[in-house]
């Protein structure tokens, strides 16, 4: 490069060996000088000057890119490129240097290209994370896979530039290294199986409520990684789960839950058996006048007054299937109450049944569902209808069962 300075030192006296080194020399401190600016530049004007255009745009995914460095890690190509492109013509009499010092620079070249890439696959999934796709994909998963994809890639890369040899007879040689990658590699490779059947069958996603007592997980899925799962219970502690136990093992997922638009109740109030009874004419007066049971009394009391003309009967006898209970009276005001309740789902399932009764009174259960499925508006809920109902027991003659 420098052959004109070689020439004017040989002119002024000075030993050709000599007038060579001091040659070589400069043009080595020349490439570097070189390959300082072209760094300078690189960051200086190029990634500043992205970072300024890309703050001036509307768009939020770009600046994702600035957040992950990837063209700041890009900017380290320039100095590569200058010491990759002077290196043949500098150290053209020095061939093993010369091809040690290409050799280095396709090496740091290419894991630069890795760690761009990287950080590109990193930008790329915070942008999906926050987007409706990252509710049936496992973003995170699917990011590690192609990482593992491309260390190894790069791994086999940089070994085939180092050996001298072709990528492609290294890869023809993983065949016999399967075993002890299998070995290596075995939570991820379970992990990404995992992953894909996750995925594939929309077992889980990020944001749905499991249960998996054996992890002792209970709350939101916040991370669907490679190999493991995040779980924020609702003590906002956090429970790592292997992604394959939630494959090869049971776990309850509440997404239909959220799905479907209710919450179900499910709770039981033990009434007193030894409170009820038939109900005679005075009860009757006084249970018309509660809300929503007159119409239920007045349908009774036509169903009595056919029973009464088909049968001849004045009266109905004490044991007949045609006089009303006081539990059964209750029952039907329940559910009159929980048809008119705006907060019960009307369009699910909704029921007032009787379980067996045991030691602890005849239970009678109340199944429905809430409209509102948030947790603090769902327990309110519920608190408020059996508020009322337990306040309401006793105007039936009827008393909860509580152990003495």
């Amino acid at each position: 490069m420098l052959n004109v300075l070689r020439d004017f030192l040989v002119h002024q006296g000075f030993d050709d060996g000599f007038s060579r080194w001091l040659t070589l020399n400069a043009e080595i401190v020349l490439v570097l000088v070189l390959a300082i600016l072209a760094n300078m530049l690189a960051k200086r004007i190029v990634v500043r000057g992205a970072a300024a255009l890309i703050g001036k745009t509307t768009t939020s995914w770009d600046d994702v890119l600035i957040e992950h460095r990837v063209i700041q890690r890009m900017s380290h190509l320039a100095p590569a490129l200058v010491v990759y492109h002077f290196s043949l013509p500098v150290l053209e009499n020095y061939p093993w240097w010369s091809n040690s010092v290409r050799q280095a620079s396709l090496i740091y070249m290419l894991l630069v290209v890795v760690l761009v890439i990287d950080a590109t696959l990193n930008a790329i999934a915070d942008v999906m994370q926050s987007s409706q796709v990252s509710q049936d994909l496992p973003i995170k998963s699917l990011a590690q896979v192609l990482k593992l994809g491309l260390y190894i890639i790069a791994g086999i890369g940089v070994l085939s530039l180092i050996l001298g040899k072709s990528p492609l007879l290294l890869f023809s040689g993983l065949g016999a290294m399967t075993a002890v990658i299998m070995l290596v590699f075995k939570d991820a490779i379970l992990g990404f199986v995992g992953g894909i059947q996750l995925s594939a069958n929309r077992m889980v996603a990020r944001g749905d409520w499991i249960e998996m007592p054996k992890y002792g997980a209970d709350g939101d899925v916040i991370e669907v990684a490679l190999t493991t799962v995040k779980v924020q219970n609702w003590d906002k502690t956090i429970t790592t789960i292997p992604t394959y136990a939630l494959i090869s093992e049971s776990f309850k997922n509440w997404r239909g839950m959220s799905e479907s638009g209710g919450r179900r109740i499910k709770r039981a109030i033990n009434l007193d058996v030894n409170s009820i009874r038939f109900c005679d004419d005075e009860m009757l007066k006084r249970f018309i006048k509660i809300p929503y049971m007159a119409e239920y009394l007045n349908s009774k009391r036509d169903e009595v007054s056919k029973r009464h003309k088909e049968n001849a009967m004045d009266e109905l006898p004490p044991g007949s299937d045609r006089r009303l209970t006081n539990v059964g009276t209750f029952r039907a005001y329940v559910i009159a109450y929980l048809r008119d309740h705006p907060m019960i789902h009307q369009d699910m399932t909704l029921m007032v049944r009787q379980l067996a009764p045991g030691p602890h009174g005849l239970p009678v259960e109340i199944y429905g569902f809430s409209r509102d499925q948030r947790w603090v508006s769902y327990e309110n809920i519920q608190a408020d209808v059996f508020d009322h109902i337990l306040a309401i027991v006793p105007e039936f003659d009827l008393r909860v069962y509580q152990i003495p």
